[in-house]
């Protein structure tokens, strides 16, 4: 399924076309992966609708892949044939502890071809191996919504005890929850969602407090986790948070469709007192590494919902204009 054209979703029903490609071939220090799923991310909506464009087109999308490796390119000794590996949003970049903000960055169907395809290729050292706990399905989402997930909750600094918030309930926010719960065990979680669907899966999770998207919890958070498009819940989650609290906004892009709520923004209520604002950049192949046993020991379940390849469209126009609980998921066959 691949990506032609820059188009708004709230408009357009069929944004990528079905196409038939030749296989590729692994270069030197690449695998060839047969596709098994594919997670669809809201970062697909950004690259669509033009937030985060290609470098070039037509681009095949996708970065929360599951594949197992049928063709190893030279030099390829860390993997196997048959081996299930996994890939995020990083293709490659420079192999420092800093890769997620190096210039040298590519990003999985963004600057090279991604997921949404029966094969793709990938540098062996940006392949990560898949736990056998997980099933293809539940793997993929652990790729992105749940690595970077990992990556926010560690960016908040977060000590076991200490109140966090999750504003927008979606695929990577219903893993952070039970990331959390695992890793800080005392720490009240509060969840903050604009529709219903959304606050009562929350609940069925176990959140110990849900409320609308600008509502005030009933205790001050030390942490927020934002993984929303919009403005009114970056302003509405520096209220909540304690002096010295943090908010970590973890979106590659926010949309404009709210940006006049930035306009509400009061330094006494939402910045004084040391609040302070990290964003998430992109993700390094050792977050991905590090998280998946991690999640596998708990064991993480994402709530998926399965859609044949042919299907990507629908999946991508449900995630923009539909509620959100879980993650979409693709099926290659």
């Amino acid at each position: 399924m691949q990506m032609t054209r820059i188009v708004s979703l709230t408009e357009e029903d069929e944004p990528l076309t079905l196409t038939e490609l030749p296989k590729p071939e692994p270069g030197p220090g690449e695998v060839l992966l047969k596709v098994h799923a594919c997670g669809v991310c809201h970062t697909e909506l950004d690259e669509i609708e033009g937030r985060t464009p290609p470098p070039r087109l037509p681009v095949t999308p996708g970065h929360e892949v599951v594949g197992s490796v049928v063709a190893l390119g030279a030099g390829v000794q860390s993997h196997e044939i048959g081996a299930r590996l996994g890939v995020g949003w990083i293709h490659k970049s420079s192999g420092s502890n800093e890769e997620n903000v190096s210039p040298a960055f590519e990003a999985t169907g963004r600057d090279t071809n991604g997921g949404y395809a029966e094969y793709m290729t990938v540098p062996a050292d940006y392949a990560i191996p898949i736990p056998e706990a997980f099933t293809d399905e539940q793997a993929a989402p652990l790729l992105c919504a749940g690595a970077i997930g990992y990556r926010a909750l560690r960016l908040t600094e977060l000590e076991n005890g200490e109140p966090l918030g999750l504003t927008g309930f979606g695929g990577s926010a219903h893993i952070v929850l039970q990331l959390c719960r695992h890793l800080f065990p005392d720490s009240a979680i509060s969840v903050f969602a604009k529709d219903e669907k959304s606050r009562a899966f929350a609940r069925s999770l176990g959140a110990d407090w849900v409320g609308h998207t600008t509502d005030t919890a009933p205790d001050a958070l030390q942490a927020i986790i934002d993984t929303t498009p919009a403005w009114t819940p970056v302003v509405a989650a520096l209220a909540n948070l304690r002096p010295g609290g943090r908010l970590v906004i973890n979106a590659i892009r926010k949309e404009d469709g709210d940006k006049e709520a930035l306009l509400g923004l009061n330094y006494h209520d939402h910045l004084w007192l040391e609040r302070e604002i990290k964003s998430v950049a992109n993700i390094t192949a050792r977050d991905i590494a590090d998280f998946l046993p991690i999640a596998a020991r708990i064991p993480i379940r994402s709530t998926v919902e399965v859609y044949p390849l042919e299907r990507a469209n629908e999946a991508l126009v449900a995630l923009k204009r539909a509620p959100v609980t879980g993650a979409k998921v693709l099926r290659i066959d």
